[in-house]
């Protein structure tokens, strides 16, 4: 049966399985994933909510429901939640401006 949505979020429960084509790939990310997740310099909490704005920037629906389960279960609150993802659209759209500045370039090369 299709899905009403392109992003069916039963499909976030189906991550695992991308081992199953490539075993020892799929492993090797998951190990990295966790490692990556684990305590050090930043709480898990902090990693959490990097990981919730970083979905956005990157439009991941997935990474969205998942890190901001996440989020909320390590206590962040929805304040700081909507801090961060505005945090993440503000790097995102000056690092599409800041481009311009390439776009300019060639203007400027191009009329010279």
């Amino acid at each position: 049966m299709a899905s009403d949505n392109y992003y069916d979020p039963k499909d976030l429960r189906k991550f695992g399985k991308i081992t199953e084509w490539s075993e020892e790939l799929g492993e090797k990310f998951f190990e990295y994933y966790g490692k990556v997740f684990e305590e050090g310099a930043l709480t898990a909490r902090e990693k959490a909510l990097i990981a919730l704005a970083v979905a956005h920037t990157e439009q991941c629906p997935y990474c969205i429901d998942a890190y901001t389960k996440d989020s909320l279960q390590r206590g962040v609150t929805k304040e700081e939640m909507m801090e961060a993802v505005h945090v993440g659209a503000a790097i995102k759209s000056g690092a599409t401006l800041v481009h311009g500045v390439m776009m300019m370039n060639k203007v400027n090369k191009l009329d010279g």
